[in-house]
């Protein structure tokens, strides 16, 4: 199929806008640039109507639910929702019922995604069996089911020997460990950051030491060991600091931020309501800060949504019984675009980059990127369009704090492999 991608932009490295058409051939980009198209018949005309056309997103953190959690979301609806955010592609947590932490059920969730996606799956397989164990998975028979990275996200790794174990394993197979960082001893059954808020609203804290203590373990071994070592959803100073620290000393580690710990801080809660209630949580004004100078001189790689869906029910009730978590994928760029790019923090080439080709190449993944011969994974953005954020998501979920905020920027098109996966107004 021979389809072309008409008036629309792209952004530069040096944060210019230049008009280009887009020829895609099949599964490819064939050609970019002013083209001379008048002559040439195609199947397919894309009008990108003065949009913003990037590499299809890429988000390194989702959690798609299925199998075990279906009410909460499937991979055809989390995949959908994926793809109305502008994401190609996205890397599933093993969270899951069962976990697959064996090649049989890999396989089983690997069969899922093929039939039912909309986007780009790589699915996460766990470090230890059934998440909360101390027993190692076979990472090679993992790894030849087309485990994605290992990560026990949701839970961690509480005992530094298996760790280190793990570390090793996956270091010998060139696999990277993901690791959510949280030492459960010091939790105290919090549900939000302590401090002021949280005693303000007589709420059990997280303190910070909770992550970072982690992290610097962490940091550690993967010294020792070797491995590429990467932390999701940092959200404190002192995560930050011992991840610059340790990139300084050459441990081959890398970090994720979420759009929600940019924009929100625990001051925004204003009220004991699970919509606020996130792992880790809304953390202090320093903290936010300490983000965005971590994003600006490369200490923190990429943004990641962690897309955590759940109940209605679940969800509208007091932090203390809720889940934590909540959705992002349909929300990201929007909320990045409004409350940085247009503010004038982060430039849009800054945006687009930490949300596309760095995420793919630090996994070394083949996509995140616009040139010839690329696969024609592609997002279309209306940057000029202004809209409420509202309970319409394409997600079975709708668990966000972010409902009733203006925003700009709508998502008008995205392609996976050349073939149109979203269009605004669908």
């Amino acid at each position: 199929m021979k389809t072309l991608i008409k008036n629309g932009y792209i952004v530069t490295k040096d944060n210019e806008l230049n008009q280009v058409d887009v020829w895609i051939e099949g599964t490819k980009i064939k050609a970019l640039g002013n083209l001379e198209t008048e002559d040439l018949e195609f199947d397919q005309v894309i009008d990108a109507e003065g949009g913003l056309i990037t590499p299809g997103l890429v988000d390194v953190h989702v959690h798609f639910r299925e199998p075990g959690f279906e009410y909460k979301e499937t991979i055809e609806t989390g995949s959908a929702s994926a793809a109305k955010g502008g994401f190609t592609t996205v890397c599933a947590m093993p969270n899951l019922n069962p976990v697959p932490d064996t090649k049989d059920k890999l396989n089983d969730v690997n069969r899922r995604i093929e039939k039912d996606s909309h986007v780009k799956i790589l699915q996460y397989a766990p470090i230890t069996k059934e998440l909360n164990s101390e027993e190692l998975v076979d990472f090679k028979a993992l790894k030849e089911a087309k485990a994605f990275a290992f990560t026990n996200d949701g839970v961690g790794v509480q005992t530094a020997g298996i760790m280190y174990q793990a570390m090793e394993e996956a270091a010998k197979i060139d696999m990277a460990i993901v690791a959510h960082t949280e030492d459960e001893s010091l939790l105290f059954g919090g549900v939000m950051h302590k401090g002021q808020i949280s005693e303000k609203l007589g709420l059990p804290g997280i303190m910070s030491a909770t992550e970072s203590s982690q992290i610097a373990r962490d940091v550690l071994l993967a010294k020792e060991t070797g491995v590429h070592y990467h932390v999701c959803h940092v959200s404190t100073k002192e995560s930050v600091e011992v991840i610059r620290q340790a990139k300084k000393h050459g441990v081959h580690v890398t970090c994720e931020v979420c759009p929600h710990h940019l924009i929100m801080k625990d001051t925004d809660i204003t009220e004991d309501n699970g919509r606020f209630k996130m792992n880790p949580p809304l953390r202090a004004t320093e903290d936010q800060q300490a983000l965005i100078d971590g994003l600006l001189d490369g200490t923190i790689d990429c943004i990641a949504t962690d897309h955590a869906p759940h109940s209605h029910e679940e969800k509208n009730q007091s932090m203390v019984h809720s889940p934590f978590g909540i959705i992002g994928s349909e929300t990201a760029f929007q909320l990045m675009y409004t409350h940085f790019v247009q503010t004038g923090k982060f430039t849009l080439a800054q945006v687009v980059k930490w949300m596309t080709q760095t995420p793919s190449e630090i996994f070394n993944l083949k996509t995140g990127t616009l040139n010839i011969g690329s696969c024609a994974d592609i997002a279309i953005f209306d940057l000029n369009k202004k809209l409420t954020i509202e309970d319409n998501f394409v997600s079975k979920s709708n668990n966000t704090p972010f409902i009733g905020e203006k925003v700009t920027g709508e998502t008008l098109y995205t392609l996976v492999d050349g073939q149109i996966v979203w269009h605004r107004g669908e």
